[in-house]
């Protein structure tokens, strides 16, 4: 239990990834008529909107009257909160109270700052301003917000997104020789967060995510609490100047700037002692050299097509293999790997009549070669060898012989290749949220453009937590893409055993925890809900077993694949937070799992009892 020392001034923002609506409760203690009163303030954005609504109570003397009804308002929901707790002072007013609130490019800005400035000196660094950006009080927080305000306007900046963050630190380090400099701004959409190094307190940030958003966080200043119905799967990125007794918190360093977007921290002037540790780490490797021949360059060293056209031929590389580097002189070498997919079945009654589907053939395109490939089937069986409505190589077997054991053996050598970098600056490659498609696009993608069949309710929160990622990346397409596939790797515990094939993303979602075709599944949902195409891929991961926990290696492997404009199918691995790479092999893939499953079937006659099976994958890089 907290003994609460004596309440110094303290500063805390809330930022979170869809609207929130949390109960903060400040800790004042109590007071005598004769003795200073303490005072805070709020700010928010009701309902997310431009405009930011600011109560304050400058002479608080314990009475709890006012924050009540401003916490339990229909309005007091929104994706970022300031608080401020000023210790025991008089003289305060209201425009002395933080947090400052200013109009200024078509939305309101919110300021508070902890400490003091030489305010002599700050006047001299703010100059002679525009009018407009003239303080209403005499403190010197508001000065210095104003001269922030000036900064980013002689940039022509509308927005926080909008400024270089290294030039926003900049001009927070310039308040630091001044005296104590916790700072923080927002614009209703992105905060930033400075923590100078003449600061008398800490600060610290931590996020809160679900199941443990429940939770009361309580420091000496304020508490929190996240217990509203609506905000049950809510994540919150918080940032206090005073010490929290729960939770996990990370103390900035003096100097140190952050900017949060939807409760993620989104720029960090210090990211090294932050980076989290991977799940499933691959294998460090070179790529392969290319004969000699292909390594030169120009005409007459080895190179007769580009002889041919002279100065003025440009390259049309319509096969990946035969492009060996990339624009810049990189070389664009191959892996070649072997990868061996067994599955046992036993049962105490023998079989006497059953069919199967097998996938483990790996597909083959201009960038992944199947060097070889074969399937063994222990029992005898009529065969047929097709391609599916996916594209995918697929084996129909037909046993009508009896069999107690049946071994399924899959070996294939497997070339894959390097490809140059997309370039997303070309003009029909569309880069922004929402996507437009053409109606024979549509009709082409749909079975890829419809989320789960899940009840109106569930598919309405997944949405806005889609939405939270597109918000925070300023509707940007592959930044978007990007921020889904690395958070549900942060935020979501790989716990084998947890789910099954029945699972769905929304349980997923709840739960914050699965395997990769769980993840798979929800990367899949979230995308099409913002009509992105989303398809399930099945295949193998390369992890050189240089790791804890092997599983993902030892068995097939499931991850997400988005079509973009212009650009094709591009694969993201949700389970490791990556793109697709030279570490995964692609076999299968479909509209979900049912339809790129490796192995099924279905047993017409016999097989009764106890039915065992064992699933062994081996994969293996082959040095030439």
């Amino acid at each position: 239990m907290y003994t609460l020392p004596p309440l110094l001034s303290d500063i805390l923002a809330i930022s979170f990834d869809g609207r929130g609506s949390p109960s903060i409760n400040i800790n004042l203690p109590s007071q005598t008529e004769d003795s200073p009163s303490h005072g805070w303030g709020f700010g928010w954005y009701p309902d997310d909107r431009k405009s930011a609504m600011v109560a304050k109570d400058p002479a608080a003397r314990g009475n709890q009257v006012l924050v009540d009804a401003i916490t339990e308002w229909s309005n007091f929901r929104s994706t970022v909160f300031f608080s401020k707790i000023h210790g025991a002072s008089t003289g305060y007013s209201h425009r002395e109270t933080q947090p400052f609130s200013r109009s200024f490019a078509g939305r309101d800005w919110l300021f508070m700052h902890n400490g003091h400035l030489d305010k002599v000196e700050l006047g001299k660094l703010h100059g002679e301003q525009s009018r407009l950006l003239e303080p209403l009080g005499n403190t010197d927080s508001e000065l210095a917000f104003c001269e922030l305000l000036a900064q980013i306007e002689r940039g022509a900046a509308r927005r926080i997104s909008e400024v270089d963050p290294q030039a926003l630190h900049g001009w927070f380090m310039r308040f630091d020789p001044l005296g104590s400099s916790d700072m923080y701004i927002t614009d209703g959409d992105s905060i930033a967060c400075f923590h100078g190094t003449q600061s008398p307190k800490p600060l610290s940030y931590s996020r809160i995510q679900p199941p443990d958003n429940r939770d009361s966080y309580v420091s000496p200043a304020a508490e929190i609490i996240l217990n509203d119905p609506r905000d049950t799967y809510r994540t919150a990125l918080v940032v206090s100047s005073s010490t929290f007794a729960n939770g996990s918190w990370v103390e900035m360093q003096p100097g140190q700037m952050i900017i949060i977007r939807r409760a993620r921290v989104i720029w960090d002037s210090a990211p090294v002692a932050n980076q989290p540790v991977q799940r499933v780490p691959s294998a460090q490797y070179q790529p392969q050299t290319q004969p000699q021949a292909q390594q030169q360059d120009g005409p007459g060293r080895g190179d007769p097509m580009a002889a041919m056209g002279g100065e003025q031929a440009q390259e049309h590389v319509t096969n990946v293999r035969t492009k060996t580097r990339a624009d810049d002189g990189t070389l664009l070498g191959y892996r070649l790997f072997e990868v061996s997919h067994t599955t046992d079945y036993e049962y105490t009654d023998p079989v006497e009549h059953s069919t199967h589907f097998f996938r483990l053939q790996p597909t083959d395109d201009p960038v992944q070669e199947v060097v070889q490939s074969r399937i063994s089937i222990s029992s005898p069986a009529e065969k047929i060898q097709f391609e599916d409505v996916f594209g995918n190589q697929s084996l129909h077997c037909i046993i009508n012989a009896p069999y107690s054991k049946l071994k399924v053996e899959a070996i294939s050598r497997v070339k894959i290749f390097a490809q140059p970098a997309d370039d997303h600056g070309l003009s029909r490659r569309q880069t922004t949220i929402p996507m437009v498609w053409m109606p024979w696009q549509r009709q082409m993608m749909m079975p890829y453009l419809l989320p789960s069949e899940l009840p109106e309710s569930q598919l309405t929160e997944m949405t806005e937590y889609a939405m939270s990622f597109v918000e925070r990346n300023d509707y940007h397409l592959l930044r978007t893409i990007e921020d889904l596939n690395v958070s549900i790797y942060r935020d979501f515990k790989y716990v084998p055993g947890t789910t099954s094939l029945n699972t769905t993303p929304f349980e997923v979602y709840t739960s914050r925890q699965g395997v990769c075709q769980d993840f798979a599944n929800l990367f899949i949902c979230l995308a099409r809900l913002l009509n992105i195409p989303a398809r399930y891929r099945m295949g193998y991961i390369y992890t050189g077993a240089n790791y804890a926990n092997k599983i993902q290696s030892d068995a097939s492997h499931a991850w997400a694949e988005v079509y973009l404009p212009f650009v094709g199918w591009r694969g993201f691995d949700p389970t490791n937070g990556c793109a697709v790479a030279q570490d995964h092999i692609r076999v299968a893939c479909g509209r979900n799992y049912r339809d790129a499953t490796p192995t099924s079937g279905t047993i017409y006659k016999g097989g009764g009892g106890l039915e065992t099976l064992k699933v062994d994958v081996k994969m293996e890089e082959i040095t030439e």
